[in-house]
């Protein structure tokens, strides 16, 4: 992104402090999802911990951190409250598809909005599920069928969606295109699913994973394989594919005026996200990226921890329903790992030389899904760390190359065993990655061993670290 932007003009960083913005974002996300007595106790918390490590703006930062608690507390109360049915029972007449159908067994699942709510949709029959094979995110259909409360358990886990019930299908008719928004990312999505058709399947299934994260037509087998050996972060799309297209954009961004570089940076995330179906993983990302690009073009450079908590209170102010999706702190978790834990490692891991910063990283990231991974999955692969290492430079590749790659494949049909075959070679090695991580991953018993043996060795290497360098503080820097 550096190369990217240049600053318009140096000024001095502005309060709050990088750790009050990380407590406010706290705040917000817990916030959103208590309340009664507990709100009170979080949003006292929150002020007297922001006070307590601010020392810039102490009363001014708590005052804010408190407010933006309250706002997020109402607005969860709100989204919660609409999350009633306002209207149940017989419907025919015109519906949007608002995320296309994902086969389960032998039925499928889409999601449409029906009089400005979204209902979650089963279809079992046969040829009614290879019809809505076809239904692309923002188009219309015409349909009849009755709309039903969920049950609770399952209103919890769509909560995060915005579905309010479900409607079960009696009869379709046409189908008529989405807004010209719609329709251009239906375009994308068309070729880069044509470009990626030169590789055989399920590799082709993996490519588009990689490239859109559409993992829709992935089989069973490869998503459990690399759910167990900890890779299934790489076809959800987020940070890294939407720096590799800013990258791969920035020959045009860098001849542009600062002012129209943002607005084109802008426009090519929304764009982007648009493309890979608003999944919460990518809005973070996006949100991450514009505000990066904002402050370069205003002269104020960011850490990338203040950035992930400025995008954290944004989004859940905006949907606070974010919180309760599993996808959207995976994301968080892991961006927070690289970022805070991943530089904190490094210099401890100093003995490793130039692999420190690969495994530092990777072990920050291991660390900052943790926790949702264990209480969601019940499980965090031990292998995957030697697997991310092994996969993740091979994958970043397959994600630089394969946008363009694909997109000029499905446009010109002549070269694209030629410009595919490459990509058909990196996506087999990340597959192979993920099998042989599978086959190797320990029983949890054994798994949780190997975590705390590897906990040990971090710990004697830093202090190994330390001890060879008694001039210098741990981070490497000189004493003072």
């Amino acid at each position: 992104m550096a190369a990217v932007y240049e600053p318009l003009g140096e000024r001095d960083r502005q309060p709050p402090s990088d750790l009050a913005v990380a407590v406010a974002a706290a705040a917000v996300a817990l916030a959103s999802v208590v309340s009664g007595p507990a709100l009170v106790v979080v949003l006292v918390v929150a002020g007297v911990v922001t006070v307590a490590i601010d020392r810039r703006a102490r009363l001014l930062a708590a005052v804010v951190v408190v407010a933006l608690g309250v706002v997020a507390a109402h607005r969860s109360a709100h989204e919660r409250a609409a999350l009633a049915p306002d209207r149940l029972g017989p419907y025919t007449g015109w519906a949007m598809v608002v995320d296309e159908s994902v086969p389960s067994g032998s039925a499928a699942r889409l999601v449409l909005e029906v009089e400005g709510e979204r209902f979650e949709v089963w279809v079992r029959r046969h040829g009614l599920v290879r019809r809505v094979e076809g239904w692309a995110a923002g188009s219309w259909v015409r349909l009849a069928g009755e709309r039903h409360a969920l049950e609770p358990a399952r209103a919890v886990r769509v909560a995060s969606q915005h579905v309010v019930g479900r409607l079960d299908v009696e009869w379709v008719a046409d189908v008529r295109p989405g807004s010209a928004l719609a329709r251009s990312a239906d375009r994308v999505r068309g070729l880069v699913a044509r470009g990626a058709s030169f590789l055989p399947e399920p590799d082709a299934a993996l490519l588009r994973g990689l490239v859109i994260g559409d993992d829709r037509d992935q089989p069973r087998e490869m998503i459990e394989r690399f759910r167990a050996s900890g890779l299934s972060h790489l076809t959800a799309v987020s940070g890294q594919n939407i720096a590799f297209v800013i990258a791969a954009a920035s020959l045009v961004l860098t001849r542009l005026r600062p002012v129209w570089r943002w607005c084109a940076t802008v426009g090519l995330v929304a764009w982007f996200v648009v493309i890979t179906r608003v999944e919460p993983s990518v809005v973070r990302a996006g949100v991450m990226a514009v505000l990066s690009a904002t402050a370069f073009v205003a002269g104020r450079e960011r850490t990338p921890v203040r950035l992930l908590a400025l995008a954290v209170v944004l989004l859940l102010l905006v949907d606070p329903l974010l919180v309760r999706s599993v996808g959207f702190w995976l994301s968080v978790g892991a961006t927070a790992g690289v970022s805070a834990v991943g530089p904190w490692l490094v210099p401890r891991l100093r003995l490793l030389g130039p692999a420190a910063t690969p495994v530092a990283v990777t072990l920050g990231a291991q660390v900052g899904v943790a926790l949702p991974s264990l209480l969601v999955f019940g499980r965090l692969p031990l292998v995957s760390l030697p697997a991310n290492l092994l996969a993740v430079p091979v994958a970043g590749l397959v994600m630089l190359v394969g946008l363009p790659a694909t997109l000029l494949a499905g446009a010109v049909p002549a070269v694209g065993p030629i410009v595919t075959w490459p990509l058909l070679v990196g996506v087999r090695w990340v597959d192979a990655v993920a099998s042989v991580g599978a086959a190797a991953e320990p029983s949890p018993g054994w798994g949780a061993v190997g975590w705390v043996a590897l906990v040990a060795v971090v710990g004697v290497a830093a202090r190994v670290a330390a001890a060879r360098n008694p001039d210098r503080d741990v981070g490497g820097a000189p004493d003072r």
